[in-house]
């Protein structure tokens, strides 16, 4: 078990039933199914991340426009590096991924589960 900010249940439990369409995408049409479990807006610390798969301690992060301004840059390589110390990679794909190379994704991410589960 991870440590976790209670405060940020609410916010964690929010998140996850306002879904980005790009999130909803990922979460309905591949990772919900898929044979190694997945969790949708896990608290670690005081950050919530999108998407964690306990067994490959992997988190996945879908970065919307918001994700390149310079204030959430630094946020996320703060998030990164302190889930970085937690033994937990970290990998990003932008929405526009999500929505021009959605195979290429799945398959990304299942090579990443495969490689940190053997």
């Amino acid at each position: 078990m991870h440590s976790r900010n209670g405060d940020l249940l609410h916010n964690a439990r929010s998140l996850r039933k306002s879904m980005t369409r790009e999130e909803r995408r990922l979460w309905f049409d591949f990772l919900r199914g898929y044979p190694v479990r997945f969790r949708r807006q896990e608290i670690f610390g005081n950050y919530i991340a999108d998407f964690y798969c306990p067994d490959a301690r992997l988190v996945i992060e879908l970065d919307g426009s918001q994700h390149y301004e310079e204030k959430a840059v630094k946020y996320d390589k703060e998030r990164t590096a302190f889930l970085n110390a937690c033994g937990i990679e970290v990998i990003r794909f932008s929405n526009l991924d999500v929505a021009r190379n959605f195979e290429g994704i799945c398959q990304d991410i299942d090579a990443i589960v495969r490689r940190k589960r053997a």
